[in-house]
């Protein structure tokens, strides 16, 4: 069979009428050769359609509810945070009206009695200080609840005292009479002999270190901290050995 006269070219197709006038009556239509798909052809064909494809079906998974227990903890985390930065904005407004300083301790004068040195090397001793303690707050009362003072020669404990607690209102000062007294204190020799030398040449050396547990109270609410001292403390020799020189510092 040939290709349908829908399937062919309109050149194609006037081409064989053509043909058939011309031939004779009677005689046959020669046979139709098929002919070679044209590009025509090519572009008319049909493509398969693809069918549409089936609708997917999604399937939504139930979302679980959340508890009254996660509820109640985040309500508790967001009220928490809400009391911490109420609390630091009102620390932060409390510290810029007061504006807290550390009280200062200084000494106002010494005196160093006696200086005595067994064999081989047991040290004894004399020494007056006072001491002024001064609590430079305008809004703050000061209390201080631990108080030690030690004194030292080259880094070697001499003697210590201990102060009972006591308090400072805002502004206020307080002088303290320390005695510091040595009982046999032994000492490496070295140091001992350096001790002997700086009498001979009339200027002893010593360092106090303080240590103070202070509470300050501001308005209704009160803190506590520790302050520490250290004085060196120039003295003349005994017997009327008399402070020359001093240096503190506080932190």
């Amino acid at each position: 069979m040939g290709t349908p006269y829908h399937l062919q070219s309109p050149r194609s197709i006037l081409a064989k009428l053509v043909n058939m006038r011309q031939l004779p009556p009677g005689l046959p239509a020669p046979p139709l050769l098929p002919e070679p798909p044209s590009k025509t052809i090519r572009q008319t064909e049909v493509l398969p359609q693809r069918l549409p494809a089936a609708p997917s079906k999604i399937i939504l998974q139930p979302r679980d509810r959340t508890s009254p227990a996660m509820w109640f903890a985040a309500i508790v985390c967001f009220a928490f945070s809400i009391i911490l930065i109420v609390a630091g904005v009102v620390i932060l407004i409390v510290f810029l009206a007061v504006k807290p300083k550390a009280p200062s301790f200084d000494t106002a004068n010494a005196s160093l009695n006696s200086v005595y040195i067994d064999s081989p090397a047991y040290f004894n001793g004399d020494m007056m200080i006072v001491v002024n303690f001064s609590n430079p707050n305008q809004k703050i009362d000061v209390v201080f609840r631990s108080a030690t003072v030690e004194l030292f020669f080259q880094n070697r404990p001499m003697a210590v005292q201990a102060l009972p607690p006591f308090a400072q209102r805002r502004g206020q000062s307080q002088v303290l009479n320390l005695h510091m007294v040595s009982s046999r204190v032994l000492l490496p020799p070295e140091v001992a002999m350096e001790l002997v030398n700086q009498v001979r040449s009339n200027r002893v050396v010593y360092t106090i270190r303080g240590a103070f547990k202070v509470e300050a109270r501001v308005w209704f609410s009160h803190y506590s901290y520790w302050m520490n001292t250290i004085c060196e403390l120039e003295l003349t020799a005994p017997p009327s050995g008399v402070l020359v020189a001093r240096r503190c510092r506080t932190k």
